[in-house]
């Protein structure tokens, strides 16, 4: 996409690797080498990339100090955001795809659509704020109005919803489906110990493993 005439067209690689700065630092700076494990590619493609990204003005980035955004590059990486999880929700909600199949078709289809097609869909669905999995959408004007809540290895005993699921793995979001921890589903948090948390729920008691329960983000109920 193009947000700025003034700016040369970006390349889809260029724009993920904007987005996946984003979603791993959310306005901080990150490390050359945990973007290259979210990229699945060697740190010296990722420097080779870097350099050109901040030659364009959209990101600062100094050699063993990390990288992070700057605001040209924090909208287009928004703006990435906001087409990829109103795909997910028109995905879900209008062609009945499961939640764990939606990120994948999201991924190929998010440089492509236009801003028309972007209001036409977010329209269709009533202007969403979330994505199936809870993540919060941008706003046209891509700013997240959202703020985020504590994990569920973070909360004390009581009752909760969930809010957000922080993954996008196929086998443990088929068992967050079938555990009904899915968004806006209720959960009562019984008892935090080493080995996870314990819970109440639709599905009944039982403990969830940490791994589990960390990327489960909750509200108050």
């Amino acid at each position: 996409m193009n947000l700025d005439a003034t700016k040369p067209l970006l390349s889809e690689a260029q724009e993920d690797y904007l987005k996946a700065i984003y979603q791993l630092g959310e306005g901080g700076t990150v490390t050359p080498l945990a973007l290259a494990e979210r990229m699945r590619v060697r740190p010296a493609s990722v420097t080779g990339m870097l350099k050109k990204l901040a030659a364009l003005g959209l990101v600062e980035y100094a050699p063993y100090r990390g990288v992070r955004l700057t605001p040209a590059g924090l909208r287009v990486a928004l703006e990435v955001v906001r087409h990829h999880r109103l795909l997910e929700a028109f995905l879900a909600k209008a062609l009945g795809f499961s939640w764990e199949r939606v990120h994948e078709e999201a991924d190929r289809l998010e440089h492509h659509i236009s801003e028309e097609f972007e209001e036409r869909i977010s329209e269709l669905l009533g202007h969403p704020e979330r994505d199936p999995h809870g993540d919060p959408i941008p706003t046209p004007e891509l700013t997240l109005p959202h703020a985020r809540g504590p994990r569920l290895t973070e909360t004390e005993p009581g009752e909760y919803r969930v809010q957000r699921v922080h993954a996008q793995d196929a086998d443990a979001l088929r068992v967050f489906e079938r555990l009904a921890l899915t968004p806006g589903k209720p959960v009562k948090v019984l008892e935090r110990t080493p080995l996870g948390v314990r819970i109440g729920g639709e599905a009944g008691r039982l403990l969830l493993p940490a791994e589990l329960a960390e990327v489960l983000e909750v509200t108050s109920r």
